[in-house]
C-alpha cells in the first residue's frame, strides 16, 4: 500500500500502482468526473499515470485556473493530428500552450491560409468526438529517433537528439497518432470540449533562429466552455476597434514610416495630447518633491561599461564613433547619468532623500518584426526618476511612491492594478548578500505599504529586485507600466557617496522608479482604454464650433475666442457643408464637444452643445457664458480640481 496526502492534510491508503484517477474515484464520482490532471509532489501528472510511492497529491479540476493551460496544450495536439490527417506529408514540430491559446508549427511546402481553418476546425471537432484516450509511453531514445526518422518527422528526431541524456523520452498516443511530449494531458480528447477557434497563420523560424528553416505557425484559442470562448472573441473584436494605430489615424494624432522605424511623427493633435500628459506628470512630480533634471542623450561607452549596462544591453544600444575613435551610445536608460548629477558636488545625509526626475529621451534597438505602433518603439521618453536615500528611508519612499502611482493611475482612468515582485535573475551584478538585503528591503517596504504582491521569479533587473505595476484597462487587458527597483549595486559601481551623520562616507541606496513607463507606450494604452474618447481635460481638441449657415461665421469666431480665453482647446468649422456632415466627421475624430451655432443661437448668444459618446445628453442649448463656465470646470485636470 502507498500513503497519499491530500492538500487538507488527510491521508488515504491506495494499493501499489494506483493512479490519481483511482484516488478521485475513491473520494467521489463527481470529483473523478471533474478532475483533468493531478499535481503529484508539485509535478503535473496524468490522471491515469500510476503513482510511484507515497505522495502528496492535488487533483486539478476543469474549473481551476490551471486547467486552461492543459486544455490549450491538448488542443494543440488535436490541431496537429487534424492537420496531418487533412494534409499528408506535413511535418509537425512544436506546439505549446500560450497566453489565451496555443499554436503549432508545421513544415509544409504549400502555404496554409485562413481558408483552410473551417476544414481543420471540423476535423478537430471530429477528433474530440472520437474520445481518443491520451496514453503516455516511455520509449528508448534510439528507438524514438529511428521511429520519427522512418515516418519523415526530421524535426521531432532532432528534438529528441538534443534532449539531455538522462531525460526520459515520453510519447503520447491519441488513437494511432503519436507525438513527442512531456505531458500531462487530459484523459481523452473528448474531455477537451469544442470551445476552440483557429485565429491566424504566420511564419516562424525553426527554434526561433533566422538561420533555420521557415515554418508555418497556426495560432488558436481554447477555453473551458463556449461562454468563455465567446467572451474572449468579443474582447478581441473590441480590441480591434480600439487599436491605437487605427484610432490614431482617425484622430490625426501621429504616424510612423519606414525611414524612421520605431519612431513617432507626432502631429499637432497628438503632440497636444503628449504635452497635456507631460504637464500633468510634471505637476504631480513637483508636488511630490522631485527635482527635474536633463541629461545628455549621447554618452561615452566608458560610463556604460562602468555601470554594467554595456555587457547587459549592448545589443540593444545604438552607437556612433567619432573620427577621434570615441565610441558613444544613445542612452537606453537614464540611471547612470543621474548618478553623475548626484556625484556632482558633495552630498550629506541631510540631502537625502533626493528625488531626481527626468523626462529622458532614450533609444533601444528593437528588431523590425517586434515593432508595434506606439507599444514597441525604438525612440521613447521615460517618465523616469531615481531616489537616492538611506536604507531606513526605503520604506517611507516606497509607500510615498505607491501612493503617488495609485493616484496618477486613478486620475488617468485606471482603478485596478496588481503588483508583481520580481526577484534575482540568473545573470546579475552584486553578491548574494547584497541581493538578500535588497529583496528583504523591498518586500518589507511593500508589505508595510499594505500592498499585496504576486511573485514573479527571476525577473528582477540585473542590479536589483523590482516591483512591477500591472494596470487593467477598460476591456480587461493587463499592461505592465510602473516599476520600482531597489539598487545597492549601481551607486557602488559608479562611486556615488554621501557624508553621513558620523562624518564618514557612505553609499546611498538608489530607487529606480517610473509610473507611466514611456510616454509613447502609455499614450497608446490611453488611446485604447478610452477608444479615443478621452475625458475633456486630456482631449487634444476639446471643442469644435461648427456653423449651420455662413451667416453665423462671425458669432462662431466670437464663441471660439471666448472659449480659448478660458483656456480651452478650440477650433472652428466654417465650411460650406451640412451640419450633420460636420457633426459626423468630428464625431469620428473623437471631438468631445461640438458647439453648433446658427443665426438663432447668434441672436440669443447661445450655443447648442453636442457631446460625444453614448449615455451623454446629445444636445443642450445654453447661454455662451454658462457653456464656457461648464466646459472650463469639466476640462480642469483632476489634480488641479483637488487644489
Amino acid at each position: 500500500m502507498i500513503n497519499v496526502t491530500l492538500p487538507d492534510g488527510a491521508v488515504r491508503e491506495l494499493p501499489e500502482g494506483a493512479s490519481p484517477m483511482d484516488l478521485a474515484e475513491g473520494i467521489s464520482k463527481s470529483l473523478a468526473k471533474k478532475s483533468i490532471i493531478a499535481r503529484v509532489d508539485g509535478q503535473e501528472w496524468d490522471l491515469t499515470r500510476p503513482l510511484e510511492g507515497d505522495s502528496k497529491v492535488e487533483l486539478i479540476t476543469r474549473d481551476m485556473p490551471e486547467a486552461l493551460e492543459v486544455i490549450r496544450h491538448d488542443a494543440a495536439h488535436i490541431l496537429a493530428q487534424a492537420v496531418q490527417e487533412l494534409f499528408p506529408g506535413t511535418q509537425v514540430t512544436i506546439g505549446p500552450a500560450i497566453e489565451d491559446g496555443f499554436y503549432y508549427d508545421f513544415a509544409r511546402d504549400e502555404p496554409f491560409s485562413t481558408e483552410d481553418f473551417d476544414a481543420i476546425e471540423k476535423r478537430m471537432a471530429e477528433i474530440v468526438d472520437r474520445d481518443l484516450p491520451f496514453v503516455r509511453e516511455v520509449w528508448d531514445r534510439n528507438d524514438a529517433i529511428a521511429h520519427f526518422e522512418k515516418i519523415g518527422e526530421a524535426y521531432k528526431a532532432e528534438l529528441i537528439r538534443d534532449l539531455p541524456e538522462n531525460e526520459a523520452i515520453t510519447i503520447y498516443r491519441q488513437g494511432d497518432w503519436i507525438d513527442l511530449c512531456r505531458g500531462p494531458h487530459l484523459p481523452s480528447t473528448g474531455k477537451i470540449g469544442k470551445a476552440f477557434k483557429l485565429m491566424k497563420v504566420a511564419g516562424a523560424y525553426w527554434r526561433g533562429d533566422h538561420r533555420n528553416a521557415m515554418l508555418q505557425r497556426i495560432y488558436g484559442t481554447a477555453w473551458a466552455d463556449d461562454k468563455q470562448l465567446k467572451e474572449h472573441l468579443l474582447r478581441i473584436e473590441e480590441a480591434e476597434k480600439r487599436d491605437h494605430r487605427k484610432v490614431g489615424r482617425a484622430m490625426d494624432l501621429f504616424h510612423m514610416q519606414e525611414e524612421a522605424r520605431g519612431q513617432v511623427f507626432w502631429h499637432d493633435k497628438g503632440w497636444t495630447l503628449y504635452r497635456t500628459l507631460e504637464s500633468y506628470m510634471r505637476r504631480r512630480l513637483e508636488e511630490a518633491g522631485y527635482e527635474e533634471v536633463k541629461t545628455p542623450t549621447l554618452i561615452d561607452r566608458k560610463l556604460w561599461e562602468e555601470s554594467g549596462h554595456w555587457d547587459k544591453f549592448r545589443e540593444n544600444m545604438f552607437t556612433a564613433q567619432t573620427e577621434d575613435g570615441e565610441v558613444l551610445a544613445l542612452k537606453p536608460m537614464n540611471c547612470p547619468a543621474h548618478v553623475q548629477i548626484f556625484r556632482s558636488g558633495q552630498k550629506s545625509y541631510r540631502d537625502l532623500p533626493l528625488r531626481m526626475a527626468e523626462f529622458g529621451s532614450c533609444a533601444r534597438y528593437e528588431p523590425s518584426g517586434a515593432l508595434h505602433g506606439l507599444m514597441r518603439v525604438r525612440g521613447f521618453v521615460q517618465d523616469d526618476a531615481h531616489i537616492f536615500c538611506l536604507e531606513n528611508q526605503i520604506e517611507s519612499e516606497t509607500a510615498a511612491f505607491i501612493e503617488l502611482l495609485n493616484s496618477v493611475y486613478e486620475d488617468l482612468g485606471f482603478t485596478d492594478f496588481i503588483v508583481k515582485f520580481s526577484d534575482r535573475p540568473e545573470t546579475r551584478a552584486g553578491s548574494d548578500e547584497t541581493w538578500d538585503k535588497a529583496e528583504k528591503a523591498l518586500k518589507d517596504a511593500t508589505e508595510a505599504a499594505g500592498v499585496e504582491m504576486i511573485l514573479n521569479p527571476g525577473e528582477g533587473a540585473f542590479y536589483g529586485p523590482k516591483l512591477e505595476f500591472v494596470l487593467r484597462d477598460a476591456i480587461g487587458r493587463d499592461w505592465q507600466c510602473g516599476t520600482l527597483q531597489v539598487d545597492f549595486v549601481l551607486p557602488d559601481r559608479l562611486d556615488a557617496e554621501f557624508v553621513g551623520e558620523d562624518n564618514d562616507r557612505h553609499r546611498p541606496v538608489m530607487l529606480h522608479r517610473a509610473i507611466l513607463g514611456s510616454f509613447e507606450r502609455f499614450i497608446g494604452i490611453l488611446i485604447e482604454n478610452y477608444a479615443g474618447k478621452f475625458p475633456l481635460w486630456l482631449a487634444p481638441l476639446q471643442v469644435v464650433v461648427a456653423t449651420i449657415t455662413s451667416d453665423a461665421d462671425g458669432y462662431a469666431e466670437e464663441v471660439a475666442g471666448t472659449l480659448r480665453k478660458a483656456g480651452l482647446r478650440v477650433k472652428t468649422d466654417l465650411r460650406n457643408e451640412k451640419i450633420n456632415y460636420k457633426v459626423r466627421e468630428h464625431s469620428v475624430g473623437k471631438v468631445p464637444v461640438i458647439a453648433v451655432v446658427g443665426m438663432k443661437e447668434a441672436e440669443n448668444r447661445k450655443v447648442a452643445l453636442r457631446f460625444l459618446g453614448e449615455g451623454n445628453k446629445q444636445q443642450e442649448i445654453i447661454g455662451l457664458d454658462e457653456a464656457a463656465d461648464m466646459l472650463i470646470a469639466e476640462a480642469m485636470p483632476p489634480d488641479l480640481k483637488r487644489g
